[in-house]
């Protein structure tokens, strides 16, 4: 049986952190609600462990909830799709060009894996217009058409409700006894580690400040609460209050334009459980 691992690239991907982060989570939970959506890493393993009964999955970006829904829903089609398509420039740029709301749902998906697979860096990136605009990308055999790894992520997502939104209506569907686990675009370290081109409208400190608030919110309601962001001195002093838990793990980076710089870096992983219940699993 394959398992379900996340089908697109994505900055900030989690794969190199979901042990530390499923250590982490509460014991038990009712629905998990993820409302960063991107690659869906901590997700996909959580599933992998058997821990997911429930589960929302939101995101701002609308072609990338649009294409969950499109693999949950009509897996067959977007692999027929991706196995026509050739790994050459000119379809890159030529399918890059196409208006994707003016696609199919199946259609629209396999250009946004296709897209994500053979573009320079596996970057996601749009223009203020809101257009994707990365360059083609030159790999040996980018791995686009995928189907075993597509139809086990089709599974994991049945019955899972997929919604475009941003972060804050969390707050509208969240209950006493579910788990949501915040990973928003990280505070930068630097002045040029800032990928808020992810989404048009870029995510700056007000956001940042606005998702503590949104935290704090959601644990004076009895949710449990798990957010990852970058180990600095911001971060810190955003989730001072009493109720949060800050611990410090080291990571790699999985996207970076400069080579020299993806090695390891320090990260924060804040919960607002007791400490009694932060029980860390094997």
């Amino acid at each position: 049986m394959v398992v379900p691992r996340p089908f697109l690239k994505w900055a900030g991907g989690k794969m190199q952190l979901v042990d530390e982060l499923a250590k982490r989570a509460p014991v038990q939970f009712q629905v998990y609600h993820e409302p960063f959506l991107g690659g869906g890493a901590f997700f996909f393993h959580l599933y992998r462990l058997g821990r997911i009964r429930h589960a929302v999955l939101s995101d701002i970006n609308a072609e990338l909830i649009a294409t969950y829904e499109a693999i949950r829903d009509r897996v067959e089609e977007v692999i027929y799709l991706l196995g026509q398509f050739p790994y050459d420039r000119d379809f890159y740029y030529s399918l890059r060009a196409k208006d994707p709301w003016q696609l199919s749902p199946a259609e629209r998906a396999a250009r946004m894996i296709y897209l994500n697979k053979t573009g320079y860096n596996g970057l996601y990136r749009v223009n203020r217009q809101g257009k994707f605009n990365v360059p083609f990308g030159r790999y040996k055999s980018p791995k686009y058409y995928d189907p075993e790894n597509l139809r086990a992520v089709a599974i994991a997502l049945r019955g899972v409700q997929l919604v475009c939104a941003s972060f804050e209506t969390v707050l509208e569907r969240a209950t006493k006894g579910d788990f949501v686990y915040l990973d928003p675009p990280y505070v930068p370290l630097s002045a040029t580690a800032n990928f808020t081109e992810y989404h048009a409208t870029g995510f700056d400190l007000t956001s940042h400040r606005m998702l503590r608030d949104v935290a704090l919110n959601l644990d004076g309601r009895g949710v449990y609460v798990l957010v990852s962001n970058s180990d600095t001195q911001l971060v810190r002093e955003l989730y001072n209050a009493a109720c949060f838990h800050i611990d410090v793990v080291w990571a790699g980076r999985a996207i970076n334009c400069n080579g020299r710089n993806r090695g390891k870096v320090s990260e924060a992983i804040i919960t607002n459980y007791p400490v009694r219940e932060r029980q860390l699993w094997a």
